[in-house]
């Protein structure tokens, strides 16, 4: 089993940044895909981005590409979501999951999910 809280949002202005972090239990983080997730009043939950097991393979959706970064740190068992140039449209919900299956990427479905945390920006 595996546990994930998020961690780090809040109210930002336009053009600023935060940092999410997500953290983990379980003994299988260091060999599973992680990604971030988000959903917005009103819409579907969306992909922002992903990373596989390693750090050594990421993939984004092209709305967050050159603002956001996705990293991990195995020994922390903490995946960490850097976001730049924040816009009004990001705001959201922003969730954590993590996949079981061993070191898959890309990732096909997700196993695990976090709780959520709310990241608004203001214009």
């Amino acid at each position: 089993q595996v546990q994930l809280v998020e961690s780090g949002g809040g109210l930002v202005q336009a053009g600023g940044s935060l940092r999410l972090s997500c953290a983990a239990s379980g003994r299988t983080f260091s060999s599973s895909g992680m990604g971030w997730f988000r959903q917005a009043p009103g819409k579907e939950r969306e992909f922002v981005a992903a990373i596989d097991w390693s750090g050594g393979r990421i993939r984004y959706a092209d709305s967050v590409k050159g603002r956001f970064t996705i990293s991990r740190d195995n020994a922390k068992k903490t995946v960490y979501l850097q976001m730049n140039s924040l816009k009004p449209e990001d705001t959201a919900v922003y969730y954590c999951a993590a996949d079981s299956t061993f070191r898959a990427f890309p990732i096909r479905e997700y196993d695990y999910w976090g709780q959520g945390t709310q990241v608004t920006v203001s214009s």
